[in-house]
Parts: structure tokens; sequence; C-alpha cells
């Protein structure tokens, strides 16, 4: 058997009211979220308070305090 380094993703367990930022892709920025099932997410923009249900798609890069949250629309 081979010995490798290997990479190793996890969904994150997303809580209902929590405030996150995403920081590439097409959700790029500020997020609150309002719902979690199995499968789907639901997140609010909070400067237009639309609200979006994808599928669980986040990975912890890191976690921090004392952070502004929303940043600059």
């Amino acid at each position: 058997m081979e010995i490798h380094d290997v990479t190793l993703f996890k969904p994150y367990p997303f809580r209902m009211g929590q405030k996150i930022t995403i920081e590439d892709g097409p959700r790029k920025g500020d997020w609150e979220v309002v719902a979690v099932a199995d499968r789907k997410v639901k997140l609010r923009c909070p400067f237009s308070h639309r609200e979006f249900d994808w599928n669980r798609f986040c990975y912890v890069v890191e976690e921090k305090t004392g952070v502004q949250w929303p940043g600059k629309e």
C-alpha cells in the first residue's frame, strides 16, 4: 500500500442565525443562515434581504471572533 498526502473535506455544520462571509466564488459576500436541512441551506443577504436556497456547499477555512459583519456593501 502506498502512502500519499490527502486533502480531506467535510460539509460545514451550519447553524441557524450564523453570520458568515464567503470569500470566493459566485456566492461571495456576507450572509445570514436562516434555515438548514439535510441537503439545503437557506441564506439571507443582509443588504437586500433576499433569501436563497442552495445545496450545502461550504467548508471551513478559518473562524474569527470580533469581526465587523456585514462588511461594506
